[in-house]
């Protein structure tokens, strides 16, 4: 066919007018939709030829342009399954993002990490990944470890570690190596009452924050007599993050010690802690916190967090959630579980769902099985039409609004009166 003119690229709409491809794609049953049909692969096809430009725009001499692709690109793996696509541009990927982390300011390398990680999301665990993170891990590293660089920048490294050692590693020797990297991070939030100089660490706390939540991760996947040690390291010193002020710390810190204990518990059913008894107290403060210094919305999420640690580490109990996608249905019923799933909700945001229903690695992960394959026939039974969804938002907004103007209306108490 003939050769299609390339669109001017603009800073300002590049992830909206991925977006506007992607969409579409995040739910299969919206192929359902009422209306005409649309043709796949030739939107398919649209699509691809945007993403290549964009990749072409990574090596742009604009920074920004750079990032604006980066940002595009990380919408477009978020929302659809690209295997193949990815596959046979892989390298000239894996290039990109090593360059844009190296050379790039500080907004350019964390778009940079954060597609890291969706292109092993995307690639699974096979020899391709591993490829990928021999390339990035070392440059990944170094950024986590340069105290000159932004912290923004090390915090997108260290998560972007964590993950994709997660992802590809069956070399318990790097394992071990990435672990170490990020321990060495947040093992200085300890000091930290020590410290003479709380300017510094309440900058860096974003950092051992990441980094600590990354760690955490990866200590899901180690073999038991190396959870043993870093349990006996680590227990002791981690009570100390929950008088940190950052909440964000705080919630981090008692999730992990959350963590840890189920952890402890599965490798010795008579585990015993010698100083559960402040523990216990510790977090039933937080559980029970009051202080009017802090805001009301982190109060009720630091209460709400700190209850089911306080469960998890008097009672030995989990709120069982449940995650629906599709016709599927997932029960988180244990810490280990949580943290996998918040760290890669996290990184995919509205595409977590799209991703558990098609993406293999995850599936492996969360232990779905193979995906379901459901025709065009059978999703469009378990999609209401568009004219139903009015109606029932249409009555959704009427009662609605008749409710608030019985309690807003003065009128209805001058009645009593007459």
């Amino acid at each position: 066919g003939q050769p299609r003119n390339v669109q001017p690229f603009s800073d300002e709409d590049a992830s909206i007018e991925t977006m506007s491809h992607c969409s579409g794609f995040s739910d299969p049953a919206s192929f359902t939709e009422d209306g005409p049909e649309v043709d796949e692969e030739a939107t398919q096809e649209d699509l691809e030829y945007k993403l290549k430009g964009f990749i072409d725009l990574t090596l742009d001499k604009s920074a920004k342009t750079r990032q604006a692709a980066l940002e595009s690109l990380k919408s477009a793996f978020s929302s659809k399954i690209l295997y193949e696509f990815i596959m046979e541009r892989r390298m000239t990927l894996t290039d990109s993002i090593e360059r844009c982390i190296k050379k790039g300011k500080s907004d350019e390398q964390c778009a940079a990490a954060g597609l890291a990680c969706l292109l092993c999301v995307q690639m699974g665990s096979g020899i391709e990944s591993e490829e990928i993170f021999k390339t990035l891990g070392p440059v990944l590293k170094k950024i986590v470890c340069d105290g000159t660089a932004s912290v923004q920048a090390r915090q997108a490294c260290a998560t972007c570690l964590g993950i994709c050692c997660f992802i590809v590693t069956d070399d318990i020797t790097e394992l071990y190596s990435t672990m170490e990297c990020l321990e060495n991070i947040f093992i200085k939030a300890y000091q930290r009452d020590r410290d003479t100089n709380g300017v510094s660490s309440t900058h860096n706390t974003v950092l051992h924050i990441s980094a600590l939540l990354a760690w955490t991760l990866l200590l899901t996947i180690c073999p038991m007599n190396e959870v043993k040690k870093k349990i006996e390291m680590h227990l002791h010193k981690l009570p100390s993050l929950l008088s940190c002020d950052d909440l964000n710390m705080r919630i981090a810190a008692g999730e992990t010690l959350a963590l840890l204990f189920e952890l402890a518990r599965e490798t010795d059913a008579d585990f015993f802690y010698e100083d559960m008894e402040l523990l216990t107290e510790k977090l039933r403060a937080l559980a029970t916190d009051g202080n009017k210094h802090r805001a009301k919305a982190d109060k009720r999420k630091q209460r709400s967090v700190f209850r089911d640690v306080l469960r998890a580490v008097e009672e030995r109990d989990f709120p069982t959630e449940m995650v629906k996608f599709g016709p599927e249905r997932m029960y988180i019923d244990c810490w280990v579980k949580k943290q996998t799933y918040d760290t890669f909700k996290e990184i995919l945001g509205s595409g977590m769902q799209y991703h558990l229903q098609s993406n293999d690695f995850l599936r492996n992960v969360f232990e779905l099985g193979p995906p379901v394959m459901l025709d065009a026939a059978a999703l469009k039974t378990m999609k209401i039409s568009r004219f139903e969804r009015h109606l029932y938002n249409s009555a959704a907004f009427k009662a609605r609004t008749k409710a608030r103007s019985k309690c807003r209306d003065k009128r209805a108490d001058v009645g009593e009166f007459f």
